[in-house]
């Protein structure tokens, strides 16, 4: 034999270098965890000596570590890159695991079948653990994640009784303070945009909003709730809806910056002046708060340090060192602008 190789290495070849059988390197390849830690090790260096797999893949099967946190979003490429709070998030997070010499992988996952091809990678242990943003209620994958033994962080929570680690704002508050804020300008018929109602953060932030008209004395009107989509179409959607409903409200609170982008824009098409007519406060400071015309007075959440805390926390978890709050709410800030 001249100790070639021809073509590209096989299943079979593995099996034989490692001295197992073709179904037991199925095994490892597949995460498997009915297998030894001795017969993981032997089909781990086959794996690297033949290159049937990239050598960082087969040090994930010796069960080293890969280096590579997986951040995943349930989003559309469209609303991914639309949304400065995702950019926001991303940047947060990159530069916490740049820090510590790990590689981030966007990935998005927008089908179920996208999600089990994820599941299938994780599966295969080619990364270190996963950090999950934009997850609705009845999302299976924060469960699937730690059903496969891998590290997990969700930014925001699906639930107030979350069971997955996550780092959030507190959203409660910043429909609270929105609303106090336009009361203290003298404003009474005060309607609001929600997110959509099946994510914690639309319904935590429409609960603020509840809370801050009671708190003010004044009467709950469904009239002026309505639901939105954190897109800046739905706020201009729903924004029209509401002049229908309630053609004298003086004031609007959008649960994001976005969507009060929109809600700006249907205002203005039916006339009405911001803040003479209605006053209007958005959720984030995003950099779309600061462009409107007016400028937009917004509840600021600290989005760039909730990507750092939720790699941070992660990492800790890789080490095997969780640390004590698996739990953690940031603060938000009103910042005040032209807008009301």
């Amino acid at each position: 034999m001249s100790g070639r190789r021809s073509g590209r290495p096989t299943l079979e070849q593995v099996a034989a270098r490692a001295g197992v059988g073709r179904g037991t390197v199925s095994r490892v390849i597949n995460g498997s965890p009915r297998v030894s830690e001795r017969t993981r090790t032997a089909v781990a260096r086959a794996v690297a000596e033949l290159g049937y797999v990239p050598d960082q893949a087969a040090r994930a099967l010796a069960g080293s570590r890969t280096d590579a946190i997986a951040l995943v979003i349930p989003e559309a490429e469209a609303r991914l890159f639309a949304e400065p709070y995702f950019l926001d998030l991303i940047r947060g997070a990159g530069a916490a695991l740049a820090e510590a010499d790990r590689q981030l992988l966007l990935t998005l996952v927008r089908s179920g079948r996208e999600r089990q091809r994820f599941e299938r990678y994780l599966a295969a242990q080619c990364v270190d653990g996963v950090l999950l943003a934009s997850v609705h209620g009845d999302d299976p994958l924060p469960d699937r994640v730690r059903a496969l033994g891998v590290p997990v962080v969700m930014n925001g929570r699906r639930t107030e009784a979350e069971s997955v680690p996550y780092v959030d704002s507190d959203n409660v508050g910043a429909g609270r303070t929105a609303v106090a804020h336009l009361v203290g300008r003298g404003r009474s018929r005060i309607a609001t945009v929600t997110g959509p109602l099946d994510m914690y953060v639309a319904r935590a932030r429409l609960g603020g909003y509840r809370a801050g008209l009671a708190e003010a004395g004044l009467a709950p009107d469904e009239a002026l709730v309505a639901v939105g989509d954190f897109t800046e179409e739905g706020g201009r959607r729903a924004m029209q809806l509401l002049l229908d409903r309630r053609p004298d409200l003086d004031a609007v609170f959008a649960a994001s910056d976005v969507m009060a982008a929109g809600a700006r824009a249907a205002l203005r098409e039916a006339g009405r002046r911001v803040p003479e007519d209605v006053a209007l406060v958005g959720v984030d400071d995003s950099p779309v708060a600061r462009l409107m015309d007016p400028p937009l007075t917004s509840v600021r959440q600290p989005i760039e340090e909730m990507g750092r805390t939720m790699a941070r926390m992660l990492l800790q978890d890789v080490a095997g060192a969780p640390g004590e709050h698996r739990r953690q709410v940031l603060p938000t800030e009103l910042v005040v602008r032209e807008s009301g």
